[in-house]
């Protein structure tokens, strides 16, 4: 097998070739922001950018529309690079899905020419609905990661970080249901669905004193009512709770159920729950592909000063978790000049189109690709991936 160095070179060379195109790629994804699962554009536009590139597209995978994978090479070791493109309701791509989008389609072009000489099969997966709508944990149970050896992505951040500590969650919307009155000549006729909502709050903020280290529950109203002097019939809310682990998401979950049935009962409402997506579980990465990852980003000139310091991780939950507990995965951290502020704040959207975040998509793309160059050379860790 030819030089690592070398290989590493011609990575680069095919990467910064096509430079201008996954700027403008991780751009446009931005400017035209879709929520999960209506990522039609930012799905084209990723898988299109790929299929000029030469790697064969699948559609529609998994069943949803708006995933897909993307593949090139024949060699045994697969390896897959992770592309998300769903940004948020309300902040669009205040996670910085543009350039995970982007530095995930730079891999695969910086591998593409360089695959079946590294005995790899490079497969990109545009994976749909990360904030929210498992489209990760979707696609693992139609067996796409079935036969991939090691799974990868970069997800931007105000600084460079191996990891995250990834905590186990649940999607779900609340629904009361009750009976519309007027609020002034017969309240009394009512059934206040919207104070069934508020007594299901006050007790979950009650409860937090009970909870766990690490469990957190977090939420929104969605509806609670059009006027004052109407008692509201309907109420619903939109809620995430986490935990360290899934067995801890199996205990906290019940207990803020819990809370809503005591709104539904105080009120005499009736209570209803939706499931949003599946349970995200916590995340083990790969201690042999982080300790490459952080190797080649290293020479990129990205620094891991706070892990070094054991600094307190910052928590936040991912779809790529599931995958980590079936494949070995990593997931670290790309640190970006977001300008003070944080992941889902429309301060951090402005920070993901500047010319940190563009530098981000070239770092994360060589890194990820020189990572699985590494990877792919002959010695104990391609044993280990490849025994599974």
């Amino acid at each position: 097998m030819p030089d690592p160095a070398a290989l590493k070179g011609a990575a680069r060379r095919a990467i910064d070739a096509g430079l201008p195109g996954l700027i403008g790629l991780s751009h446009a994804i931005h400017g035209q922001p879709e929520t999960a699962f209506e990522e039609e554009r930012a799905c084209a536009w990723t898988a299109g950018a790929l299929a000029e590139g030469g790697f064969a597209v699948t559609k529609r995978v998994a069943g949803m529309p708006t995933a897909f994978s993307a593949e090139i090479g024949s060699g045994p070791l697969v390896i897959a690079v992770c592309a998300e493109y769903d940004a948020l309701p309300g902040v669009g791509h205040a996670c910085g899905h543009n350039i995970i989008a982007a530095a995930a389609v730079g891999a695969g072009l910086g591998l593409a020419g360089l695959a079946d000489e590294l005995g790899l099969t490079v497969r990109v997966l545009g994976t749909p609905a990360e904030e929210g709508g498992g489209g990760k944990v979707t696609m693992l149970e139609h067996g796409v990661f079935g036969d991939v050896d090691a799974a990868m992505m970069i997800h931007p951040w105000p600084n460079d970080r191996l990891e995250g500590t990834c905590l186990a969650v649940s999607h779900f919307d609340v629904s009361f249901s009750g009976k519309s009155a007027h609020a002034s000549a017969a309240p009394w006729e009512g059934i206040n669905a919207g104070d069934a909502m508020v007594i299901s709050q006050v007790a979950i903020g009650l409860l937090r004193q009970q909870l766990r280290p690490g469990d957190q529950v977090h939420g929104v109203v969605l509806e609670g009512g059009q006027a004052a002097n109407i008692i509201p019939a309907t109420a619903t809310g939109r809620f995430m709770c986490r935990s360290a682990t899934l067995a801890g998401l199996e205990l906290l979950e019940p207990r803020v159920r819990g809370c809503f049935k005591a709104g539904a009962l105080a009120t005499g409402s009736s209570l209803s729950y939706e499931t949003l997506a599946p349970a995200y579980s916590h995340m083990e990465s790969d201690a042999g592909l982080l300790a490459l990852y952080r190797s080649n980003a290293e020479q990129l000139g990205r620094s891991f000063a706070l892990d070094d310091e054991d600094a307190p991780r910052p928590t936040l939950s991912t779809d790529m978790a599931n995958v980590s507990l079936a494949v070995p995965t990593i997931h670290p951290l790309l640190g970006i000049d977001a300008g003070g502020s944080v992941n889902h704040q429309p301060e951090f959207a402005a920070a993901c189109i500047t010319p940190s975040a563009d530098e981000a998509v070239r770092d994360g793309a060589l890194a990820m690709a020189w990572t699985a160059i590494d990877a792919a050379q002959p010695g104990p860790l391609r044993e280990r991936l490849l025994a599974r």
